[in-house]
């Protein structure tokens, strides 16, 4: 089967987009290949097309193991591959290790081409010992720019994938990521140990995106008379909750049929709300930076930034979001010169405290989790970071920084706002249920919990809120009676010590002055754009990401203004 067949076969498509030709030709050769693609340019298709190939041709290489950050992508993608009758699995933070083991053993003996796993992931042991076994053939790392310590959302637990590298040394890498500077570039190449260095990219021009910046004092106000020029299905991006919160009701209130989206709503509310944008019943939702990866949505005909991102990496891949259907659309970046400047660079103290201060919540941070010196190795805490500041005397955003630093450092693991699903254990007999007097709905969710989780009878089990709609309240009950142990669902932060407590740490220059310094240059260069008037915004913006041939694109707010002069 050939490329091209396998792109007609599995997804009614009869060619390729610009680049997924050569990149899908470059993984059948076995070379090691980062591919640099504008949002909405089909990464997937770069994977899942030599997949499927190699799959006919040679039953040892038939699965490729995707790694990604994303979980919501993740389940969309593995819905949309077994919607296709393409079998796909996988396995994120979260699940029960008898659910891993499941996902785990279909894709060594059935027949499975996709493995989606989280970075995190890799760092089980037990988890890498499985790769070995199964039968890969390519390893597929997506949001690539996470493993780069130049990238602007370095995650440590993507230089894991190096290590399962060695674990599957004949195995190529694939590296997709939609923005990437040139330093980028040639990071990820050296993390990901790759063979040769070989880029494929695709030019960031985007040929009907609008690049404007609006100036105002009033930013609401200039939210409300944009929507009002330019129709169609708006994102609308801000910087905290309270005000993704405030402006979508605000919106709402004056007409508009809006809503908002942040990391603390529920998956249910998160999910629901993404829902009735993407049908077209909410117009405009305005979001933090949690909404948007992995949407599926070509139509979108706006896209305002609120507040001024803190690198043009972030805000050129939200920008892209719109108008992926190659029609006319707009980025317009609200820009208040009074105010911006000064909120911009106070981000830079924010991010990167001074050391003295981070290692003060280092050691604050283990006394209150009463971790002594010596111990704490490979343990993980539930941490409230209200409380932890509160109880300290911290203040909140710094410490949320802090612990970061410490995090790229190898002190811990912390993990920010993160979801875990309801676990369950059955503390009654099956036998002797019927002494309790259970309701017909008790008794059928008791069955499917029983069904599914075989473990449940002597651990708590993550279980799947989908198991059957509003499961909740029947929990309560039945624990109430002592049928059951029930931890809801939450949303928080963890903290895993990946070494016992110091009593003394160290910040070496690479993990604490080096990455200020190139975050202070991030946060300059995104304040030139925003403040310059003279030169294309597009350009500015290729040329940021290494393309300096570029010309000016006729359309932005800036040669639009030029071209009235001259006309003039």
């Amino acid at each position: 089967m050939t490329p091209r067949e396998a792109l007609h076969t599995y997804f009614g498509y009869d060619d390729f987009r610009p680049l997924q030709a050569e990149i899908v030709e470059s993984v059948l050769a076995q070379r090691d290949t980062l591919a640099l693609m504008p949002t909405g340019g089909g990464k997937s298709i770069c994977f899942q097309i030599p997949t499927l190939v190699m799959a006919q041709a040679n039953e040892n290489k038939r699965l490729c193991l995707v790694i990604t950050p994303l979980i919501a992508l993740m389940r969309d993608q593995v819905a949309n591959l077994e919607a296709r009758n393409i079998h796909a699995a996988a396995v994120y933070t979260g699940m029960s290790w008898d659910k891993q083991r499941v996902a785990l053993d279909n894709c060594l003996y059935g027949p499975y081409h996709f493995l989606y796993c989280s970075p995190e992931r890799l760092e089980s042991e037990e988890f890498r010992k499985r790769l070995a076994d199964l039968p890969i053939g390519l390893i597929a790392v997506d949001e690539a720019h996470c493993i780069s310590q130049w990238g602007y959302d370095f995650r440590p637990s993507y230089l894991k994938i190096a290590e399962v590298r060695a674990l599957l040394p004949n195995v190529p890498v694939l590296a997709l990521t939609a923005t990437a500077t040139p330093e980028t570039i040639e990071d990820i190449q050296d993390k990901l140990g790759f063979r040769e260095h070989h880029v494929l990219r695709k030019s960031f021009h985007r040929e009907n995106l609008n690049y404007i910046v609006r100036r105002t004092d009033n930013k609401p106000e200039q939210v409300a008379h944009i929507l009002s020029r330019v129709p169609g299905s708006a994102i609308v991006y801000v910087r905290n909750r309270k005000r993704a919160q405030e402006l979508g009701e605000w919106l709402k209130a004056n007409g508009e049929r809006a809503d908002f989206y942040h990391a603390g709503l529920t998956t249910k509310e998160r999910n629901e709300r993404q829902a009735a944008w993407t049908r077209g019943d909410t117009r405009v939702i305005v979001a933090t930076n949690a909404f948007g990866m992995g949407i599926d949505k070509p139509d979108v005909r706006l896209v305002i930034h609120y507040d001024l991102p803190s690198h043009l990496e972030s805000y050129y891949q939200e920008a892209g979001r719109a108008g992926r259907d190659g029609e006319t659309a707009y980025a317009v970046l609200l820009f208040d010169p009074q105010q911006d400047p000064a909120k911009i660079r106070k981000r830079i103290i924010d991010t990167y405290p001074p050391k003295e201060f981070v290692e003060s919540v280092y050691h604050k941070t283990m006394d209150f989790l009463q971790i002594g010196a010596g111990s704490g190795l490979g343990h993980r805490f539930a941490l409230h970071i209200d409380q932890l500041c509160h109880v300290m005397k911290l203040p909140v955003l710094q410490t949320y920084s802090a612990l970061h630093i410490l995090t790229q450092a190898g002190y811990i693991d912390f993990e920010e706002e993160h979801e875990t699903q309801p676990r369950v254990q059955i503390l009654v007999p099956r036998h002797q249920l019927g002494e309790y007097n259970i309701s017909r709905e008790q008794a059928e969710l008791l069955d499917v919990l029983m069904r599914s989780y075989s473990g449940i009878y002597t651990d708590p089990q993550y279980v799947r809120e989908a198991d059957k709609e509003d499961m909740h309240p029947i929990l309560v009950s039945l624990a109430q009676r002592g049928i059951i142990t029930y931890i809801p669902r939450s949303i928080g932060c963890s903290l895993t010590m990946t070494n016992e407590r110091q009593i003394e740490i160290y910040l070496s220059p690479a993990i604490f002055e080096e990455r200020q310094a190139r975050f202070i240059s991030k946060i300059q260069s995104m304040l030139e754009y925003a403040e310059q008037n003279q030169f294309c915004r597009e350009q500015l913006l290729l040329a940021y990401f290494g393309e300096t041939d570029a010309v000016a694109c006729g359309h932005c707010d800036v040669c639009r203004a030029l071209t009235a002069d001259a006309v003039q």
